[in-house]
């Protein structure tokens, strides 16, 4: 297993990241909330070892972290002009938008749901982790479903230590609310979860 450490650079840590993603491996990695697991957002073995480590229901979607507008709607099987106003609004930022899957997009990244959420991080780091990958980052919370979040670059190594194939440490993370989801694949928008963005905001800048 490989580690690093953020504060060595960040345009190091991202290409190393991207490179253990492109050969199909699991990355654990500071996000702008807490510790998050991830690798390549198009891969179906990538998408089975996430689940499988995590002990997460397959019921329940992934998220990816995408570069931009661009990548998104390049995931997307139709966009909608709403989805254009939110991305301008709150990206980048803590807002996951779910939008209609692209064929290309493996049907389990979405739980069989034909949908792929999506969020642009706010964190430098993260979208420049996905420019250097050039695809969907899988981002979900390094834990075992049902534990506590991780917020420490030692307790993500001692947690994940031989299961992954790198540890990226960026110390102490800040925590905070998760990023709110807005279902934008439904006939009308639909605030599925609220965090990081109040959904008063949200209705407020959908018209509702």
């Amino acid at each position: 297993m490989l580690a690093c450490d953020l504060a060595s650079g960040v345009s190091l840590a991202a290409d190393l990241a991207a490179g253990v993603m492109k050969r199909g491996g699991l990355v654990v990695f500071p996000t702008d909330t807490y510790y998050g697991l991830g690798g390549n957002g198009l891969s179906r073995r990538v998408i089975r070892k996430v689940y499988s480590l995590k002990r997460r229901d397959a019921s329940k979607p992934l998220l990816v972290l995408v570069s931009g507008q661009e990548m998104a709607e390049d995931l997307a099987a139709d966009i909608p002009g709403v989805f254009r106003r939110m991305a301008r609004k709150f990206w980048p930022g803590p807002l996951t938008i779910v939008l209609r899957a692209a064929p290309r997009v493996p049907a389990e990244l979405g739980a069989g749901t034909g949908t792929i959420a999506m969020r642009c991080p706010a964190v430098p780091w993260l979208r420049e982790l996905v420019r250097a990958a050039g695809f969907p980052v899988i981002a979900t919370s390094a834990n075992i479903s049902g534990e506590a979040e991780i917020a420490a670059g030692g307790a993500a190594r001692k947690a994940f230590e031989g299961k992954v194939d790198l540890i990226v440490d960026g110390g102490e993370t800040p925590g905070g609310p998760v990023s709110t989801v807005l279902d934008l694949a439904a006939p009308k928008p639909r605030i599925v979860r609220e965090g990081a963005v109040p959904a008063a905001v949200l209705r407020e800048a959908l018209g509702l």
